[in-house]
């Protein structure tokens, strides 16, 4: 894809999006109002995506350098351009007007209030629950500890099973291993399934597998490994396509096939930092299983959930305690296994 064409689509995504905001703005309709019209808000936003394309083409060729351009032109393209103040550049104010138009959505949006940040009753009502939490129920601790143990369990199968999938996967979802007329759609169908199921967090996985196998620790370690496949195989595969070429040359030189290229060119280059993303993998998948608990994933998070929606507060301070404790040291371990390995 050339620069030219992404720097078209995405001022063209910049003026659709400004535009769209301020006819929203103006018009402010109601979001039942939304949901009838969303077949004409769609055409609306095709149609002024085209025209906002029309625009930054027309702005190019009048010598005009767009935000598109300043992000995607070639290194080669930039050096010929004088380096000047951004007010005094339109890029420099597209920036400054998509940016600005993107934090007033937001704020309204997340419906940001500083009255209600700094209301006086709720503040109190914090500080009551914050002195509740801080006064633990030791007398729940070893039923904690024994639960705290089943989450750190169920991250490491997770990871463990994760590994040769991900492993195998990372080769075939690298572009630089991926290639002619067969191995470049099969790089894009594997990055793409990746992608969709990376999008799908933990939790929904979670409770997908609990409706298959039931409610327990297997439905959580099933949603953290197919998480930590994706996840895995994309970091993988990415460390893959950063190697040296000069290993893979040699290999080539003496004949090898393409397996043989893989697992003596590439593989020696990437055993590391893979180990190293694995160990992190795991200490991610600990956090992750406390929340996959919520709903059912088993674990400390599912006793946690059952304390607190009974406002057992000092029982809440005592799983947190564990939890952070565990954390911790497992963010500690991680760290040092991670340095030892560089």
């Amino acid at each position: 894809m050339s620069y030219k064409f992404k720097q078209l689509l995405f001022d063209g995504l910049s003026f659709v999006f400004v535009a769209m905001t301020a006819y929203m703005w103006i018009l402010n309709p109601t979001p039942e109002e939304q949901i009838e019209k969303m077949f004409f808000y769609f055409q609306m936003f095709l149609g002024l995506y085209v025209v906002g394309i029309g625009i930054s083409y027309y702005l190019s060729h009048l010598g005009f350098v767009t935000l598109g351009s300043k992000l995607f032109e070639p290194a080669y393209k930039k050096k010929d351009h004088k380096v000047v103040r951004w007010y005094k550049t339109f890029s420099g104010w597209q920036f400054l007007i998509v940016l600005t138009v993107l934090f007033i959505v937001g704020l309204i949006k997340t419906k940001f209030s500083v009255y209600e940040l700094l209301n006086i009753d709720g503040f109190q009502g914090v500080i009551r629950l914050f002195n509740e939490i801080t006064s633990p129920n030791l007398a729940l601790l070893p039923k904690a500890i024994l639960n705290i143990f089943e989450t750190i369990f169920m991250a490491f199968m997770a990871t463990v099973l994760a590994i040769p999938f991900a492993f195998v996967l990372s080769f075939v979802s690298a572009k630089n291993v991926m290639t002619g007329k067969v191995g470049y759609p099969i790089y894009l169908l594997t990055r793409t399934t990746f992608n969709i199921m990376r999008s799908i967090e933990a939790v929904l996985w979670a409770i997908i597998f609990s409706v298959w196998v039931g409610i327990g620790p297997f439905a959580g370690m099933l949603a953290l490994m197919i998480h930590s496949i994706a996840s895995l195989a994309k970091q993988y595969s990415e460390m893959v396509e950063s190697v040296s070429d000069g290993p893979i040359e040699g290999v080539m030189s003496c004949g090898a096939n393409r397996l043989q290229t893989v697992w003596y060119g590439i593989v020696p280059q990437v055993i590391l930092p893979y180990v190293s993303f694995t160990v992190y993998r795991w200490d991610i998948n600990v956090r992750m299983a406390t929340i996959v608990g919520f709903v059912g994933g088993g674990g400390i998070g599912t006793l946690l959930i059952q304390y607190q929606g009974q406002a057992m507060w000092p029982e809440v301070g005592t799983i947190i305690m564990v939890i952070a404790i565990v954390v911790w040291l497992m963010d500690q371990a991680s760290a040092y296994i991670r340095e030892a390995l560089k």
